[in-house]
């Protein structure tokens, strides 16, 4: 075997070597693995492993535990690994957030960093998928909280436009694997340009985790199903803490101010958990969805970047064309789409953007579109009557309203894939890891 561009781990055992494509791949198999380097190549025997560099000099590469096990990659009494990691989401959530918040004093604790956090002028969001809607979400929090201009591009064109990269900027990659191949080579862009370079991911041994300045891993366990959801809230819990952490250290917010998002995000589990009781009325009115051809998502603020990521579940796991759009762009072209068939799902938690998102809403009624409302008891009451369908989710802050309105999107995807018989863990042309250009 040879590394080039992709990752490639060599896995020990008991008379028995593997190579893999990471330590998720050999966990069923072992936990002792070797990460190679760029350029190494390898020869493998029952025996062990043979491994040289790209100048051909053999060369030790220091073998670790994993820590992933086969019992992380079962599906226990769930149907599929994407519904028993969306129950996950309250206890992974609570454990990323404990690595991150000091609850008692109620402050935000990042990982030690040899770097000044205050004289970081200009942020680059890099990431793909999933990972890149988390990334938008993060970036509504950088300028509010912290007043901090942020960019933020998808990996697989940041580098072709040559992004104006200033001295003493933070390039903040995202990422649930730590190797997906675009997001990593513009991480060596952004290195070789002088970036400060911090990674959110959800493997710490992985190759952005280990070339990273500041690494922020997400503690969300092994995901198997490729439609990624527990990856995705973890990121916007630790993008959450990053972005009060920033604000704190560049004089934006006061320690009150912090002590108040904190106690927050420590309220975000138990709201996830609430999301959650609502399955069976989400599953109940999959069918609804289901024989569709054509779905719109509306969101605005924070709750834009949940629609395009509803939209993305959608398509990715039952094969129905969506799209999700920021509700105020409804009138600029969209809007020519609504008919009855076509469902819309409208994200609108009441708060200072609810008026005008229900307003939108009515537009697309009075058009004879079918909506689905998504918000809490105060919204629905004000603005449910005539809906196709509701669905009630908590009244939260509008600081973890991203991490609680993620849980409806993943229930009704996954239920309408569920109703249509698709493959929900395997979509069809998916990877887990996108390891190639």
């Amino acid at each position: 075997g040879a590394r080039l561009g992709s990752p490639l781990v060599v896995g020990y055992g008991e008379g028995e070597t593997y190579l893999g494509s990471d330590a998720l791949a050999l966990a069923p198999l072992t936990q002792k693995i070797s990460y190679l380097e760029e350029g190494d190549w390898v020869v493998i025997t029952k025996d062990g492993a043979q491994i040289h560099d790209a100048d051909n000099n053999p060369v030790t590469r220091e073998i670790t535990t994993s820590g992933v096990t086969a019992a992380a990659v079962e599906k226990g009494n769930y149907r599929h690994f994407m519904q028993k990691e969306i129950f996950e989401q309250p206890t992974v959530v609570a454990q990323t957030l404990s690595s991150y918040i000091r609850p008692l004093e109620q402050t935000v604790a990042l990982p030690q960093m040899d770097f000044d956090l205050s004289a970081i002028d200009r942020i680059t969001i890099v990431a793909c998928g999933t990972s890149f809607y988390a990334g938008m979400v993060a970036k509504y929090w950088f300028e509010t909280f912290a007043r901090v201009p942020v960019d933020i591009d998808v990996a697989s064109e940041f580098r072709y436009r040559d992004p104006v990269l200033q001295p003493g900027g933070l390039a903040l990659f995202i990422s649930q694997s730590g190797e997906t191949a675009d997001t990593l080579a513009a991480l060596r862009h952004c290195k070789a340009n002088g970036q400060t370079i911090a990674v959110v991911v959800n493997v710490p041994t992985s190759s952005m985790a280990r070339e990273a300045d500041l690494l922020l891993p997400t503690h969300a366990g092994p995901e198997i199903g490729v439609a990624s959801t527990k990856a995705f809230t973890c990121q916007l819990a630790v993008l959450a803490a990053l972005a009060a952490h920033l604000a704190l250290k560049k004089g934006k917010l006061s320690e009150a101010d912090e002590r108040e998002i904190v106690k927050h995000l420590i309220e975000a589990p138990a709201a996830l958990n609430a999301a959650l009781a609502h399955d069976e009325e989400i599953a109940a009115m999959a069918h609804l969805i289901a024989p569709a051809r054509d779905v719109l998502y509306l969101g605005r603020g924070p709750d834009y970047p949940l629609a395009l990521e509803g939209a993305l579940k959608l398509k990715e796991i039952s094969y129905i064309h969506a799209e999700g759009y920021a509700s105020g762009e409804m009138t600029h072209g969209p809007r020519a789409r609504i008919d009855e068939a076509v469902p819309v799902i409208v994200l609108a938690p009441s708060g200072p953007l609810f008026e005008k998102t229900v307003s939108n809403m009515q537009e697309v009624m009075a058009r004879g579109g079918k909506v689905v409302l998504i918000s809490d008891a105060e919204g629905l009451a004000e603005a449910g009557d005539g809906c196709m369908a509701t669905i009630e989710m908590p009244k939260v802050h509008p600081l973890i309203a991203p991490l609680v309105y993620a849980v409806p999107v993943q229930l009704l995807a996954y239920h309408v894939a569920v109703a249509k018989g698709t493959d929900v863990d395997q979509p069809r042309n998916l990877a887990k890891s996108v390891t190639v250009e």
